[in-house]
């Protein structure tokens, strides 16, 4: 797998704000974030992103710890830090290398006088070569006194080296202004639309009136069987989002709920929804590897005939929905639980892939998981987890498509969430987050404060190809969040959308051609209308804007 380049900025990015008008900045002389990231253990470490950043004259401390719960005392490499500020984004990066077995997970983690963090950051660190970690924090309290420690997360007894380590700070407009700068350059695009007549001469003074009347980025949210035959429901999704993912109606307990019996009818009917109004759908999911959400028939089945019942209901699936559905999770949650595996061998998930892939060769085959992004204390789906699974998969044959991120958020932590995502984006796969939502542990203030964090982390990263929200509507509410009532008036993270929909969309411009008989403007990247008027002349075209680094030029004919 390659390493992916720094996104290299220079301060061309304050001249790119102020040709645009960006209202966060008149000036701007902060850091500039460093996408790089590495998954490859390497026999000499890269240097100190940043050049160490706060942490660039320091040296490590060792600090006493226990070993597996016994009294017995280990010696972790830590840094003192002092004076970090309430509400400042920190950035943590550091090579590591263990003694004394051959594979270990090192955490980050940092305490103050006030509050813990368990995990900043993770690396499955190796015997004999550099390994990679990449996190951050984000400071709720201020604290005088901190100690982050790297530490070993498994029950072995190691030595842990650590070199070329960063602290970057970021304010919190800092942050903002980087964000800012991918949104610009990644999701918007220089137009310049040229006039003229039917010898070619330019028209200067002609009238522009320019609308964009559908978005390049997928951003959507899961429906469910509740949005047949109600048209509000109906009228209120299409008129927001261009994407969409069935929260249930796919699932083999939902299809086939007894053996044999197997019945689209919901699905069908949800997929007319979804064809009417334009709307790309993902397919959810396959198989679930959580047997909790398996149907008691499979899990009574063995040996043989689980294996015809697994093949049956993959062939049906996609002969089916061929070519319907832009993705297929196919073994979902699989770094949590491994129902199949268990009962049909190792190999039963690249036989799901297999056969997946024949079935329906066009669509994009994901693996999707909870706590990738949201945290890195779950030991079972850290981001070298993940690609540790993807990477043996594809040893085993499976051409793997896309990384899907569920992205169920209790607190956002963004430079960890920021970080993963550097480190996955490595494997040059696209990537979605596909199932966003914020507990409802929290408050719907809260929760709407907290989505639009992780929307704008999702929106502003490179290598975030979509967006799925987990907000299907129920009569008695949603999973965890819920964007509307059931009269679809908003609610808290209902408003946070529609602000940022508005906000990721290029609104009605207008203007007239210049002395050159062209007019200019930068916009998000989708499909333009626009309308020209000179003298007594008019006329109506359409455009595509795609990515791209150049200007995109248009000619219109009067």
């Amino acid at each position: 797998m390659r390493d992916s380049p720094s996104l290299t900025f220079s301060f061309s990015l304050l001249a790119f704000f102020l040709v645009i008008g960006c209202p966060l900045v008149a000036s701007y002389d902060g850091p500039l974030y460093d996408y790089t990231a590495y998954t490859e253990c390497k026999g000499q470490p890269e240097r100190a992103l940043y050049d160490g950043g706060i942490l660039k004259d320091d040296e490590p401390v060792s600090v006493k710890g226990s070993f597996g719960g016994s009294t017995s005392i280990v010696f972790w490499p830590a840094f003192i830090l002092h004076n970090l500020t309430q509400g400042t984004y920190y950035c943590f990066s550091s090579w590591v290398k263990i003694q004394g077995a051959e594979s270990a997970l090192i955490k980050a983690s940092l305490k103050s006088q006030d509050v813990s963090y368990d995990c900043i950051g993770t690396v499955i660190a190796k015997h004999g070569c550099w390994s990679f970690l990449k996190g951050g924090f984000v400071v709720t309290s201020p604290s005088s006194f901190s100690i982050l420690t790297l530490q070993n997360s498994d029950d072995k007894q190691i030595d842990i080296e650590i070199t070329s380590a960063s602290l970057q700070p970021f304010t919190e407009q800092q942050w903002r202004i980087n964000q800012q700068h991918i949104i610009n350059t990644q999701r918007k695009r220089a137009v310049t639309i040229h006039v003229s007549d039917e010898h070619g001469d330019k028209l200067q003074g002609a009238a522009i009136n320019i609308e964009q009347v559908s978005k390049d980025f997928p951003f959507g949210s899961a429906i469910a069987k509740t949005i047949l035959g109600n048209l509000p429901y109906q009228n209120w999704f299409a008129k927001r989002f261009n994407a969409a993912v069935f929260e249930n109606e796919l699932k083999w307990y939902a299809t086939e709920p007894d053996q044999g019996q197997v019945n689209y009818t919901i699905a069908d009917n949800m997929l007319e929804f979804i064809r009417a109004n334009q709307i790309i759908a993902r397919g959810h999911n396959i198989f679930w590897e959580d047997p909790k959400y398996t149907p008691q028939w499979v899990r009574d089945l063995t040996g043989s005939e689980l294996q015809l019942a697994v093949n049956s209901r993959i062939q049906s699936l996609m002969n089916n929905y061929k070519e319907e559905f832009i993705h297929w999770d196919v073994s979902n949650e699989m770094l949590h639980f491994d129902f199949y595996e268990q009962r049909l061998g190792p190999n039963a998930t690249l036989h799901f892939y297999e056969i997946a892939r024949m079935s329906d060769p066009l669509a994009t085959l994901f693996m999707n998981e909870f706590n990738v992004v949201e945290t890195c204390s779950d030991v079972n789906s850290t981001v070298d987890t993940y690609i540790s699974r993807m990477r043996e998969l594809e040893r085993g044959g499976v051409s793997m498509d896309g990384i899907g991120l569920e992205g169920h958020f209790t607190i956002p932590n963004p430079p960890l969430m920021r970080a993963i995502l550097d480190k996955l984006a490595t494997l040059g796969l696209p990537i979605w987050l596909t199932e966003v939502d914020i507990s409802n542990t929290l408050g719907q203030e809260s929760q709407a404060i907290y989505l639009e964090e992780v929307l704008r982390e999702g929106f502003s990263h490179p290598s975030v190809n979509g967006i799925m929200l987990w907000t299907a509507l129920h009569p008695n509410g949603c999973y965890q969040m819920c964007l509307t009532d059931n009269n679809f008036q908003n609610l808290p993270a209902g408003d946070t959308v529609d602000k940022l929909l508005k906000e990721w969309q290029t609104g009605e411009v207008q203007g007239q051609t210049d002395e050159h008989g062209s007019y200019s403007f930068y916009g998000f990247l989708g499909e333009y209308k626009v309308n020209v008027k000179y003298s007594n002349r008019g006329v109506n075209s359409t455009f595509s804007l795609c990515g791209g680094d150049e200007t995109k030029h248009y000619n219109i004919q009067l």
